[in-house]
């Protein structure tokens, strides 16, 4: 008799720092591909759905719970030791708000996604499906706001677009298209930085899903 495969959930979170994007990564400490860096994830049990184990694991390694998440795809095959179907989603998290754990078997890090080292479970497609589909959502959604603060100036936006779509943005032309498509507003409030004059502060007008 055929022994049903083990359900595991598989998370690529994503934020931007220092002008990139970057994903997180765990160095395993045990069996399976023990020493090899790999995105985190879990068994999941049908004591919960399988968006709520992506979520707890998401909030386990990083604390961050004002989040995008989405389901990538399922595939089988990752772990060639044993039967295992891998559910797969992505997250957007806002730097700044995310607080690293390590566990008994895991020890976490980022990495630039232009610039990742092999990983174990063949997660390199993984996060090459994962970034091409948030570029192609950037063009008509808002799911950029999970990975911005609640106030922020329009450079800052236009920074964050950038890291993503790995290349620079006009800057006319990028402020027009935010301001015009509903997507941000203004909150009265403005922000000075060193010697240049006050930035105006904008936030989004819902930090839920929304498609232009």
């Amino acid at each position: 008799m055929n022994k049903s495969p083990t359900v595991a959930t598989i998370v690529a979170i994503f934020a931007v720092a220092e002008g990139h994007m970057q994903v997180l990564l765990v160095s395993r400490t045990g069996e399976p591909a023990v020493g090899q860096w790999a995105l985190p994830g879990g068994f999941w049990d049908d004591n919960e759905s399988l968006n709520a184990s992506a979520t707890r694991k998401l909030v386990e390694e990083t604390g961050a719970t004002d989040v995008y998440l989405e389901q990538l795809f399922t595939t089988s095959g990752l772990d060639q030791t044993q039967a295992t179907v891998a559910v797969a989603y992505f997250a957007l998290v806002e730097a700044r708000s995310v607080r690293l754990r390590e566990g008994e078997d895991w020890r976490p890090a980022w990495f630039a996604v232009d610039d990742l080292p092999h990983l174990a479970f063949d997660n390199n497609r993984l996060i090459e499906q994962a970034v091409a589909r948030i570029r192609a959502k950037l063009e008509y959604t808002n799911i950029v706001y999970g990975l911005m603060p609640s106030e922020f100036t329009v450079r800052e936006l236009q920074t964050t677009y950038e890291a993503i779509m790995n290349g620079p943005l006009d800057r006319r032309n990028f402020r027009k298209k935010m301001t015009s498509t509903g997507l941000i507003e203004p909150t009265g409030e403005m922000r000075r930085e060193g010697a240049h004059r006050p930035a105006q502060l904008f936030r989004f007008t819902s930090r839920e899903q929304v498609f232009l």
